[in-house]
């Protein structure tokens, strides 16, 4: 593994941690059978955002590298090749845990330098996966950010973020604090083949419910819609239904993209569970990672309607919408609704 070479960017000049800094262990339990931790100490924790990539926000914090929620859609496998570790089953199974993320946050965020700018969590991979219930990084990082009234959001599919309710209302009483669940669609035959890590998308709208009736406003994310497996109109009623029930602040659908590494993970997907559909998808997916604009404005108009049919109105109501734009690698976005980066 390359760890003397992952930089905070590319061509940078000190790497993130070092070989001699790596402890790797693997734990004989059900729910982590099969995946292998990786123990950094990172050298540093608060990540600038590339100014090409037009993101409305420009620090990140990333506590974990590799997700067992196993996506096959993440845009953030790409990332494992950095370290030669493999974007498919390496990504779902090989994770990088910066153990001391919250030590280094505290000490990042008294840095004279610091201005308090906002911070995004959950836009790379999940902060809030299974291997979080072991490591338990995130309580000391929301400590951290309370502690300096420094203004965050956290975007997850993981419920475990019901364990730290408390902490986010209390940093909810002295900073702008931001929540989203990211929820796509309802139909569980599909969620278990596209997302076999995740909890159901019944229970993270059951975690949506526990926020927003803790007085912790949260949005959903209706990532991602995909293309002729999820995009029915009765598909689309049925999952605006069950946001609308969730009590969510805010409903923002996003249509699938697909870039290098997890395109080429999702098509082979595709083509052992709906053979039917590759060259739909080759043909839908032919002008780069994005769909076409038309589509994804159909879409945009068909889950607004519906969101005012069920009483809950698009983003743009408050905190609870971290928005997280990605870069476009075939120029500037087109006009119309705008993709944004999922788990």
């Amino acid at each position: 593994m390359r760890w003397e070479n992952l930089t905070g960017t590319p061509g940078g000049p000190a790497a993130l941690f070092g070989a001699d800094a790596v402890v790797t262990r693997t734990f004989d339990t059900p729910e982590f059978r099969g995946i292998t931790f990786h123990e950094v100490r990172a050298r540093s924790i608060v990540n600038r955002v590339p100014g090409a990539s037009r993101m409305p926000f420009e620090w990140t914090v990333n506590p974990y590298r590799g997700c067992s929620h196993a996506c096959v859609y993440c845009f953030a496998r790409k990332t494992h090749s950095y370290l030669d570790l493999d974007t498919g089953t390496g990504f779902d199974s090989q994770i990088v845990v910066k153990v001391n993320a919250p030590e280094l946050l505290r000490r990042e965020l008294a840095a004279p330098r610091w201005g308090g700018a906002h911070i995004a969590m959950g836009t790379n991979v999940d902060c809030y996966q299974r291997a979080e219930g072991r490591y338990r990084l995130m309580p000391g990082i929301l400590e951290a950010l309370r502690e300096h009234a420094n203004p965050f959001s956290i975007l997850t599919k993981g419920t475990l973020i019901l364990r730290d309710l408390p902490l986010l209302r209390r940093a909810a009483e002295v900073t702008e604090v931001g929540i989203s669940v990211s929820v796509g669609f309802t139909d569980t035959a599909l969620w278990r083949t596209v997302e076999p890590g995740t909890p159901s998308p019944a229970a993270r709208l059951g975690a949506v419910r526990a926020l927003t009736g803790a007085g912790i406003e949260c949005g959903v994310l209706m990532a991602p819609v995909v293309p002729f497996l999820g995009d029915s109109p009765a598909q689309l009623r049925a999952t605006v239904r069950a946001v609308a029930e969730s009590g969510a602040t805010s409903v923002t659908p996003l249509v699938l993209h697909l870039r290098p590494g997890a395109r080429e993970w999702f098509t082979a997907w595709l083509t052992r569970h709906h053979p039917g559909l590759v060259e739909r998808y080759e043909r839908m997916y032919a002008g780069g990672s994005y769909a076409p604009t038309w589509y994804q404005r159909q879409i945009t108009r068909q889950v607004h309607e519906l969101a005012a049919e069920f009483g809950i109105g698009p983003a743009g109501r408050g905190p609870a919408r971290p928005v997280v734009l990605p870069e476009r690698p075939d120029g500037p976005a087109a006009a119309g609704p705008v993709q944004l980066t999922l788990l």
